[in-house]
């Protein structure tokens, strides 16, 4: 990444967190194509410390996501 295109800027969103937006630049290529150059805008978004400690429903509902998506893969492949 090249250093002189960034620029950072630390702000406060509506619900008080702090986001950092970062200006930078973007290279992309494709096969067969030349390669694209723009100039993007990242945001960084922090946590608050009081959500860190979850009561495990995120983790909770991804491994129901993951299990259920394993149970209906099984259900293909034996239709099969």
């Amino acid at each position: 990444m090249n250093a002189q295109a960034r620029r950072e800027v630390v702000t406060k969103n509506a619900q008080g967190d702090v986001e950092k937006k970062v200006e930078t630049i973007d290279y992309r290529s494709s096969a067969g194509q030349g390669a694209e150059i723009r100039n993007v805008q990242v945001v960084h978004q922090s946590h608050p410390k009081e959500n860190l400690n979850t009561s495990g429903g995120v983790l909770s509902n991804a491994a129901a996501s993951v299990a259920s998506t394993l149970e209906s893969a099984k259900d293909a492949i034996t239709k099969n």
